[in-house]
């Protein structure tokens, strides 16, 4: 099956709770016709950060591991908290990239996307709600779901100060999972209809400036090279864009021969 950059736009996604890691892996729902849509299942669940140093960042943290190559198997005794991470080219075809802070308790110094996580108390969950009804958990998912979309407008726009209008909506293209201490990270692509050089004013009064170092747009080639100081998982999510370029490229090159 081929996808073009529609396609990716139409997936839909549903989230199941789940009582384990905040991240418990997901399902791929395939319906036939072609007007309907397919769609990814995330299976999430709520978790703190005392179990996630306990966990994922506990230096026996391959302890914790189940042998299986099942990924929700192998690391459901993980906290495994799902970060979220932006792809966001400029009108310029530029791929923003920060460089993040020396003071930062992760890869001081490294080369990543803009991101954080989505906030479940920005919904007001703070435990697990399993006394729900069908219909009531149905728009608690959909309200989660709509929350994964707008925490990641929510951290480009905190970390390198453009406006949220400034945005497309975004793309999901994927979920990276770090191969050390296993961190998941989901990551979207979004467009922003401002150019490198307004960017880069804009940055420098950004709310969450102080996590990074230095703003950098780069081209495709050049975040090739960046990709390479990056942490596992936002390299993954490099992947994950150049699997959705190519994708794309695939389609429109098929479609000429229709």
């Amino acid at each position: 099956m081929r996808f073009g950059i529609d396609d990716w736009k139409r997936i839909h996604h549903c989230i199941m709770e789940k009582s384990s890691g905040l991240y418990a892996g997901y399902a791929l729902r395939h319906v036939d016709g072609l007007d309907q849509e397919s769609s990814v299942c995330l299976h999430l669940g709520l978790t703190d950060y005392r179990t996630f140093v306990g966990t994922n960042l506990n230096p026996l943290w391959e302890k914790f591991l189940i042998p299986s190559e099942d990924d929700s198997v192998r690391c459901q005794h993980t906290s495994s908290p799902l970060g979220n991470g932006a792809i966001v080219e400029t009108s310029d075809n530029r791929i923003l990239v920060l460089q993040r802070s020396y003071n930062v308790g992760e890869f001081p110094g490294y080369f990543v996307f803009p991101g954080g996580h989505s906030e479940p108390e920005e919904l007001g969950i703070s435990d697990h709600q399993n006394d729900k009804g069908l219909t009531q958990a149905a728009d608690l998912n959909r309200k989660v779901s709509q929350e994964m979309f707008d925490g990641i407008i929510r951290e480009v726009v905190e970390e390198i100060g453009v406006p949220a209008e400034s945005l497309t909506d975004p793309v999901f293209i994927g979920i990276s999972r770090r191969e050390m201490n296993v961190r998941p990270t989901a990551f979207f692509f979004l467009k922003c209809n401002m150019e490198s050089k307004e960017i880069y004013q804009v940055y420098s009064r950004a709310q969450d400036g102080f996590e990074s170092t230095q703003l950098y747009t780069v081209s495709r080639d050049e975040l090739r090279k960046m990709a390479l100081r990056m942490p596992g998982c936002h390299h993954g999510g490099y992947t994950l864009y150049e699997l959705m370029i190519q994708t794309v490229e695939d389609a429109r090159q098929s479609s000429r021969w229709l």
